[in-house]
């Protein structure tokens, strides 16, 4: 365990008697629950299986390393500032979840609540700004409407002065911020592993299989595995994973980018998300200014993105911060997103008995970690919908529930 004595310890040691964090567990015959994906969802999901309902035979299936997918290769904010009743009791449980996270997992995940801020350009985004904020207000959640001064005294190095898109003031949630990804991900496995839970790495899922038209377990390059339930949390790999099982799903897959500047002084002490296009930036502990932007605009399953939208993350980053011309990128990423028809997520059963999915997460599957775990483990536990995900149902597709958050309709590419 982590505490001031062991870290005292430690350190006159040379920090040698550090253990690993998890076991690398071999798999066993057959558990009472399999998930598939071993990142911030799937992790998430076996902690709270076995914290909350005390159900330990858990295996965690990750075809890489523990890390290794979109969990290390997004932008790392935290926010629940949604507008629809489907989505802001879940992400808000996120939010709170993340507030004690590090407490609650005895694990420095880096969770910093230094603010988001959504600027706004218009009378018109002004306005819907004013109906997101009382949305949120109304649900308990903190939402300020700034002015224009009060913006350019919280971010003072933004253009204000010479601006395409003038700033007329932004929407702040002082409560969201940021999180370092990868200690998340390490912070629930650790937790995971100490209650009994297997993380078994190098483990691709090729198949699922079923008797009768039941799930009863699934197909590895290390062999078969049984399991009483089987959750599939593999983000942009889903629809693969659910054709294994004959499953077409309303999710298509595509890349997004992410990019991190050379390391700086203290620059950027908040979120900041452009209102007259789509960007994003923070700037991390080393320094880098973390930033990006829109999907590439064609499905893909690779992890790696095209040069016309790192062009149109450039454009917008020097439209509302021109300083910004005189970095250099250090390195950029992509992580492969589950798009679903109406930009938010699934959580539930599938028609296939014994199968249940984790999917859909489309821009905010990082922020979402907490409460998808919490929620996902509460369907596998109890096979009834959390509170909190009532709304996030596969067949909600069919009936017309959709839950349309930013309103741009079933086109994946524009969500």
């Amino acid at each position: 365990m982590f505490s001031a004595a062991a870290l005292l310890k430690n350190a006159l040691s040379g920090h040698t008697g550090w253990t690993p964090h998890w076991r690398k567990a071999a798999p066993k015959p057959r558990y009472d629950v399999v998930i598939v994906g071993g990142g911030g969802h799937g992790l998430a999901t076996a902690y709270y299986l076995a914290k909350v309902f005390g159900i330990t035979n858990v295996a965690v299936l990750e075809k890489g390393w523990i890390g290794s997918g979109n969990a290390g290769r997004n932008t790392t904010i935290i926010r629940s500032n949604y507008l629809l009743p489907g989505n802001i009791p879940f992400y808000e449980r996120s939010m709170k979840l993340w507030e004690g996270l590090e407490q609650d997992f005895n694990f420095n995940a880096m969770v910093s609540q230094r603010g988001v801020l959504n600027l706004y350009h218009s009378d018109g985004q002004r306005d819907a700004y004013v109906r997101r904020g009382n949305a949120l207000r109304l649900h308990g959640v903190d939402a300020d409407l700034l002015d224009r001064d009060q913006v350019r005294a919280m971010v003072p190095m933004l253009d204000f002065d010479n601006a395409r898109f003038p700033i007329e003031g932004g929407l702040l949630q002082r409560r969201g911020g940021t999180a370092r990804h990868d200690a998340v991900v390490w912070g629930y496995a650790r937790g995971a592993d100490r209650r009994g839970v297997d993380i078994v790495e190098g483990c691709e899922v090729t198949g699922l299989r079923r008797e009768n038209g039941r799930v009863v377990g699934v197909e590895t390059t290390r062999g078969f595995i049984g399991a009483g339930t089987v959750g599939l949390a593999v983000a942009g790999n889903t629809s693969r994973l659910a054709a294994m099982a004959d499953l077409r799903l309303p999710i298509e897959s595509y890349v997004l980018q992410a990019f991190v500047s050379e390391g700086i002084k203290p620059l950027l002490d908040t979120v900041v998300t452009f209102g007259a296009g789509h960007f994003y930036i923070s700037q991390s502990d080393k320094g880098g200014l973390v930033f990006g932007g829109d999907l590439d605009p064609f499905p893909s399953y690779a992890q790696r993105g095209g040069l016309p939208v790192a062009e149109d993350v450039a454009a917008c980053a020097m439209a509302v911060m021109p300083m910004l011309g005189r970095l250099k990128i250090l390195r950029s990423w992509g992580g492969i997103m589950d798009m679903s028809q109406d930009g938010s997520p699934i959580i539930d059963r599938t028609p296939v008995e014994g199968l249940f999915l984790n999917a859909g997460w489309c821009y905010g599957g990082f922020k979402a970690t907490p409460a998808s775990g919490w929620c996902f483990a509460h369907l596998l536990a109890t096979g009834e919908l959390h509170p909190d995900a009532a709304a996030l149902r596969l067949d909600r597709f069919s009936s017309g529930r959709v839950i349309d958050e930013k309103g741009a309709g079933a086109t994946p590419n524009l969500h």
